[in-house]
């Protein structure tokens, strides 16, 4: 018989992807009243619930975005009159203005949004951006002394400024005026600018509000053109550089946001920007339709030029411009996002696209080392430690934050990453989990660290090697304050369950309502249980291709899905729940929807009956009129269900594996696939049986 010793068991897979699953109360009365009231179906609109829609009037302000009427930023920001004035007096006497922009997506934009504009408007401007590696974030002395010898009269600082109260003390003190346009934190003592233009100082129910750096240059290029009634032409390259960078940024797409990115989706494919339609060419060429039907993978191709969604810009143009930022010179943007000539901008484009495939190349290696050293040195200490501390040499710092991500990913704890300097200095990036935060854990050991800055979720930070030892003490000792072990695993937030019948294009259109979708409006994930994977096989570099079916009322229901470098976890047991978002794949011409799925977990009736039976189940059932006996047996360390015909015949197999065993004794006994429909029929009848043998008893 089957119950005497095996062999050898099947090897196990690695686990699933470890994650704490968050289903949102679902408030059924609301969405259907919501759903009448808006012609929409309940389903979306219980997405609307899920994203903050308490009224009706809500409602229709998020769907329609263009309805809202919107209080003019003259009145919202303060000092907005004075900075127009200010340029505007420096355009009339031909003074020369100073942009200090930054090295990221939204600095960049910002800064190539306000050269464009100032430039057409006829001002004399030029532009600085601190370097990466030589003088860190925001504006400096030095800046400020080589604009005065230049003989700039008006510096003009984008996405960073609210902080450096030193530079700009010294540029008042060397007779400039300073005009800052920023969207960070407000710091205890305001530096002493000419005007300041923040987000964060205007009333928290503002539509303004969320603006990132490039949406308060984008608010008072504009209003400078109205003042001087020069808006012609201007209104639209703006907007292309404002929605470029608001989603390149990750800002929230919430108030004017949402708005004025929808609007500039329509833009963006039909822009007259030279470096706009180079960048949509060169991320555009760089894969063909897979052979064989691939799902086409978000990261590489831009599908449909007629209309981009934000996910076109965020995985494929805003990187291309970031990958600068981070390992290149900030100029080769600024180059591109500013020039009036195709060859230029082609040129720029293609020099991005190097530098973003070295990029790549960089975060994937580091990443791999870094997993190495996690593995050998952290991961029997993690559920202790909760958090991870990871130094290592000849790492490019201004990838690690990319990479830190991926390992919060990976182990659902927070990242303290870094590298070694020149000096026996140490920078590094961290990235939080929700219940953990980042400034505040560096607060907590400031008197360790030379300097560093941050927010909840990410900061950065560089600190003496001999601190090394007391640093990753203190960080331990900070994240079992405020974290416990059932925090330790990544949070996926779900919307609502679907099932396979239910997705169709008709529910993918009525999901288009939503975009753009990114940062606080995310893209819809659902939820189906007890799905039976049926194919699946490893495509391109580590992803897993599947074909998933639910049968409902004796009908069987399939789709395609596709899993990102998840090749870890293959191959994934039988049967699943599964956690997903809905794609649209246009192949020959064809279009079906597919999904990309974001979590998995075993089913819980079977996981259950698996792993927390306290005592012996066996039971008989009926199926196909024929009748079998089953049970859950111990077989060494792991438990297995077997099913015995009644010719006595036995099936086995264990949770989590796609091979059994069907035979008389195990010596004779074959392998089987018991994801095939005649095993996985009988298996699910088993587990039913047992599940009401459980509930009984």
């Amino acid at each position: 018989m089957l119950d005497q010793a095996l062999p050898k068991p099947q090897q196990p897979r690695r686990r699933l992807p470890n994650q704490r699953w968050q289903i949102y109360a679902q408030q059924t009365e609301f969405a259907e009243k919501l759903a009448v009231a808006t012609k929409i179906s309940p389903i979306i609109s219980q997405l609307l619930i899920n994203r903050g829609i308490a009224t009706l009037e809500q409602a229709q302000g998020f769907l329609n975005p263009e309805s809202l009427i919107l209080p003019s930023p003259l009145e919202e920001f303060p000092d907005l009159a004075l900075s127009v004035e200010l340029l505007q007096n420096a355009i009339a006497s031909q003074e020369k203005i100073a942009i200090c922009g930054d090295y990221d997506a939204d600095g960049m934009t910002s800064t190539a949004l306000l050269l464009r504009s100032l430039r057409s408007l006829g001002a004399v401007v030029d532009y600085a951006i601190p370097s990466r590696m030589h003088d860190g974030y925001g504006i400096n002395q030095r800046i400020v002394e080589e604009f005065h010898s230049e003989g700039v009269s008006l510096i003009l600082t984008v996405d960073n400024g609210i902080s450096a109260f030193a530079p700009i003390a010294r540029a008042r003190e060397l007779g400039l005026k300073v005009i800052i346009t920023d969207h960070h934190d407000i710091p205890q003592k305001l530096p002493p600018a000419n005007a300041i233009l923040n987000p964060k100082l205007i009333d928290e129910s503002s539509p303004y509000r969320g603006v990132a750096g490039v949406g308060v240059a984008y608010i008072l290029a504009v209003s400078l053109a109205q003042q001087l009634g020069a808006t012609q032409g201007l209104i639209q390259p703006m907007l292309a550089l404002f929605t470029l960078g608001t989603i390149a940024d990750l800002a929230p797409l919430t108030g004017v946001n949402r708005r004025w990115v929808k609007r500039g989706l329509q833009y963006l494919p039909k822009s007259h920007l030279p470096g706009i339609q180079a960048l949509i060419q060169v991320s555009g060429v760089q894969a063909k339709a897979n052979e064989g039907g691939e799902i086409p993978n978000p990261k590489s191709k831009i599908q449909n030029p007629k209309s981009l969604k934000p996910e076109d810009i965020g995985f494929r143009l805003g990187p291309r411009i970031n990958a600068i930022g981070r390992i290149g010179d900030p100029q080769l943007v600024i180059d591109l996002l500013t020039t009036d000539d195709m060859g230029i901008a082609l040129e720029r484009a293609m020099q991005c696209e190097g530098i973003n495939q070295q990029r790549q190349q960089m975060c994937e290696e580091i990443e791999q080392e870094a997993i190495a050293v996690v593995e050998t040195q952290f991961i029997a200490s993690l559920p202790q430690d909760r958090i991870l501390v990871v130094i290592q040499p000849n790492w490019h710092h201004g990838v690690i934050g990319i990479v830190a991500s991926r390992l919060v990913e990976r182990y659902g704890v927070p990242v303290f990453i870094g590298t070694y300097e020149d000096g026996g200095h140490i920078r590094g990036s961290a990235r939080g989990i929700p219940e953990f935060n980042v400034f505040d854990a560096l607060e907590y050991c400031h008197d360790l660290l030379g300097k560093f800055g941050g927010h909840k979720a990410a900061g950065g930070f560089s600190f003496s090697e001999a601190n090394l030892p007391q640093l990753r003490s203190r960080l331990i000792e900070f994240a079992n304050q405020c974290l416990e072990p059932q925090h330790l695993k990544p949070l996926l937030k779900i919307d609502t369950q679907a099932n396979l019948s239910q997705i169709n294009h008709q529910l993918y259109q009525q999901l288009q309502t939503l975009h753009p979708c990114g940062i606080e409006n995310p893209d819809p994930v659902f939820w189906t249980p007890n799905v039976q994977v049926i194919e699946q096989k490893i495509v391109g570099k580590g992803h897993i291709k599947l074909t998933l079916a639910q049968t409902i009322d004796h009908q069987q229901y399939k789709i395609k899905a596709i899993a990102w470098r998840w090749g870890d976890y293959f191959t994934l047991p039988s049967r699943l729940d599964i956690a997903y978002k809905l794609r649209e794949n246009d192949f020959n011409g064809n279009s079906t929807i597919e999904m990309e799925l974001v979590g998995v977990r075993l089913p819980k009736q079977s996981h259950l009956l698996f792993t927390s039976s306290p005592k012996p189940l066996r039971t008989t059932f009926e199926y196909q009129q024929r009748h079998y006996t089953c049970g859950i047996y111990k077989q060494g360390l792991s438990p297995e269900l077997r099913i015995k015909n009644p010719e006595g015949k036995v099936l086995a197999m264990q949770p989590g594996h796609t091979i059994g065993l069907l035979g008389n004794n195990r010596e004779d006994a074959k392998e089987i696939d018991v994801s095939q429909p005649q095993y996985d029929s009988i298996i699910q009848a088993a587990l039913q049986a047992l599940s009401v043998l459980s509930h009984e008893s």
